[in-house]
């Protein structure tokens, strides 16, 4: 891996204006005897706004604690799940703060009002949006903490504010005092919050744009660090739930003898599922024989009334249905299509497919008559604590939800319906109404992971070129066929315009200037569907990178080339990502080993560019990814590392989408895959090398999470193109049909 950088202290701007109203919210005691500070920053948050939300209540909490021993502790307001937050975020606080690093420590915040996103208007992960939203939040609680251990300080030394410096977690006045952070916590806290401070310019960033380690490295390379999976209050049992195999199915009858007689086996319930369904739980003395009680299970499925999806059914209708006038999303003047000289036709196919991540879902409940406190990696904290309230009949103040490090999510953690909260929830109703008590703790199966539902939508793209006979594009026809994802959700109001699922169609036409007619249907079936790693870009940009890539070829050009002459100039940081993958990749200008083929692609995604040039060989058909050079353009970037980190993860969650056996199918309703022996995901083998390049700016910065995934695969079937003269048209690859 190589990773390169610039120093932004001489490039970044002031952080101000931003969001145009702020407030803090003081906390009323002190937490280990040190500062609390708590933070809500409310405008600016469209989802709040389109569902004209009535304003909540936002009780004191903590976003930062100083201990007596001048350790820091940064409540972490998202899930961290790999992508890094609880590094980045404390390093927006001990920059303004004016910390030693080593003094920061970070802790996963439990759901709260005052944890929200500043631009969501609820506590979330997604979207590519903690530093991209929080960039000023964060440097703003570090400042204004700052500001108060300062005036502290002064008071004890009777010296005026302005006299007083600090640094590496200490004050110091003009004639030499000194006192620690953690000796002036408690008397800081009785100080006002200053109304505004001034964040430090980058030229004096000590943290920022440095490349920083992450805090949780060593738990969790040394195995200490819990995550979800791994917790278990005293008392706790283990559920498994067995699932309808076909979505939305109920339980005509079950036999539970033989469950029950399982040592450990402690009870056999039925239960709601998720989407109307009904199942049946096993709960035990632990995760084995649960498992192995549920395997023991006689379950007769009533499927009567509930769609049986089948794929090869599915993508022939959506092929069919592509032919035809859909809904507008962009609209151009097509006359010219029938004339034109040069055509290039395509249509595209992609699968379901599953998020799989490393740690299956999984949920630890204690309900009790009063409360229920509930243990999960959660991405959507909001959403979920009010699912807990509304299925437990408890009132929202009765309720805790607590987050969790997660291995891993991709999207499956933030479910609008909360589905496997939810299902966690009716398990320990179900628990207690058979008259036990004390926590439950349902995990998901690597099995029920994979076949239990919420996938990335398959797609099928109609298109139609007409090209002009030196290769100009003079008519772009195009058609995509999918479930929407945001229909029946509470975005749906404001992400659904005109009939179009906005993130059916988001990646198609920019950045370049081409005339575009662009249309869209929504199809239903009884297949749950959700967002997963970079949304509808998943799909988008494939389809526009390797027609692109297409058209440069019938107009005779080099693809860097003709991707310039389309790239509307509006569109400077598309130039100047692609241009830097270029230069660091020799394109144009390396002499490749026998045998490789260059592959370019770009796309924007979340507010970042990341175009990539890549290396690859075909050898008896099949196809191998050697290298990848990335340009990446993120504005600031807050840790140089964090951002190669995901590059190189996206890159390789993307190169896996190409592989064979890469989908979810269905036959007859019932989803075929069941594990990572058929279901495939990218292994270390796969991994190519990956280089990062990242464009110096001075602008705030943008989302890094998902970016990296959209261009992978195109850059990728580009190259296997130049090798075999084969355009792929599916995710994914299967050279012997292309």
């Amino acid at each position: 891996m190589r990773i390169e950088w610039i120093n932004p202290a001489a490039l970044v701007r002031p952080a101000e204006g931003g969001l145009s109203r702020r407030s803090f919210l003081k906390a009323g005691a002190v937490v280990s005897g040190g500062l609390v500070l708590g933070f809500f920053m409310p405008g600016s948050n469209k989802f709040a706004r389109a569902a004209d939300a009535p304003k909540p209540v936002y009780a004191p909490n903590a976003f930062l604690r100083i201990a007596p021993d001048n350790t820091v502790t940064v409540m972490v307001n998202r899930l961290e799940f790999g992508q890094g937050v609880h590094t980045s975020l404390p390093m927006l606080i001990a920059e303004e703060l004016d910390c030693d690093w080593s003094q920061m420590r970070g802790e996963l915040a439990p759901a709260g009002d005052v944890f929200k996103d500043p631009a969501f208007g609820m506590q979330m992960t997604g979207g590519s949006g903690t530093i991209a939203h929080s960039f000023v939040q964060y440097r703003e609680i570090g400042a204004k903490a700052r500001a108060m251990l300062v005036g502290a300080a002064a008071e004890q030394w009777k010296v005026a504010p302005a006299q007083c410096k600090t640094s590496k977690g200490f004050v110091m006045g003009p004639v030499g005092q000194k006192a620690s952070y953690g000796s002036l916590a408690d008397a800081a806290m009785k100080q006002p919050m200053p109304a505004t401070v001034t964040l430090k310019d980058a030229k004096d960033f000590a943290i920022i744009g440095k490349p920083t380690r992450r805090i949780d490295a060593r738990a969790k390379s040394s195995g200490k660090q819990v995550f979800g999976i791994d917790f278990m209050p005293p008392n706790t049992k283990v559920a498994l739930v067995a699932r309808p195999p076909v979505f939305g199915a109920k339980v005509a009858k079950f036999d539970a003898a033989p469950a029950k007689a399982i040592k450990g086996v402690i009870d056999v319930l039925e239960v709601q599922t998720d989407r109307g369904g009904r199942g049946v739980v096993v709960i035990a003395d632990g995760y084995w024989p649960a498992k192995q009680g549920r395997d023991a299970l006689v379950i007769d499925w009533d499927a009567s009334g509930v769609e049986k999806v089948s794929t090869a059914k599915q993508m022939a209708d959506f092929a069919a249905l592509a032919k035809t006038p859909g809904a507008v999303a962009l609209k151009a003047d097509m006359s010219k299509l029938a004339s034109a000289p040069k055509k290039i036709s395509a249509v595209y196919e992609f699968p379901y497919l599953a998020h799989a991540p490393m740690e299956p879902l999984n949920c630890v409940v204690d309900l009790k008559a009063d409360s229920c406190t509930v243990w999960a990696g959660t991405q959507f904290q909001t959403a979920d604590h009010a699912a807990v309230a509304r299925t437990s009949g408890l009132a929202p103040e009765q309720v805790t939800v607590n987050t969790m490090m997660a291995g891993g999510g991709f999207g499956r953690r933030a479910v609008p319906s909360s589905d496997y909260i939810v299902e966690a929830v009716n398990v320990a109703k179900a628990y207690r109404a058979a008259g036990k008590s004390g926590p439950v703790k349902v995990i998901w199966s690597r099995e029920d992971d994979i076949k239990g539902g919420y996938y990335r939508p398959s797609h099928v793209h109609r298109a139609d070129i007409g090209l002009d006979a030196k290769g100009k594009i003079l008519a772009w026809d195009h058609a995509i066929v999918g479930q929407s994802i945001i229909a029946g959700t509470p975005f749906e109001p404001f992400m659904i315009k005109n009939g179009v699922d906005q993130t059916m169609v988001e990646g198609m036409g920019a950045p370049y200037d081409v005339p575009l007619n662009l249309t869209a249907h929504t199809a239903k079936a009884n297949v749950p569907v959700l967002w997963w790693r970079s949304v509808g870009s998943t799909h988008t940009a494939f389809v526009m990178e390797t027609l692109i890539d297409e058209a440069a070829h019938v107009a005779g050009m080099d693809p860097v080339a003709y991707r310039k002459t389309l790239i509307d100039p509006k569109h400077a940081r598309h130039l100047a990502a692609l241009d830097l993958a270029v230069a660091k990749s020799g394109y144009g200008k390396k002499k490749l080993p026998k045998g490789r083929a260059y592959g370019v692609a770009m796309h924007e995604s979340f507010g970042s560019v990341v175009a990539y040039v890549v290396e690859a060989s075909v050898t008896k058909g099949v196809p191998k990814l050697h290298k990848v050079t990335a340009g990446v353009h993120c504005n600031l970037a807050v840790n140089p590392l964090s951002i190669a980190a995901q590059v190189e993860g996206a890159a390789l969650m993307a190169l896996g989408t190409t592989l064979p056996g890469a989908a979810i199918t269905l036959k007859d309703g019932v989803v075929e895959q069941q594990n990572f022996g058929d279901y495939i995901v990218a292994r270390m083998t796969d991994m190519p090398q990956v280089d990062v390049f990242i464009v110096p700016s001075g602008d705030a910065p943008t989302g890094m999470g998902e970016p990296g995934v959209p261009p992978l695969a195109p850059a990728f079937a580009n190259a296997i193109f130049k090798l075999t003269g084969k355009r792929l048209r599916k995710l994914p690859f299967d050279l012997q049909t292309a």
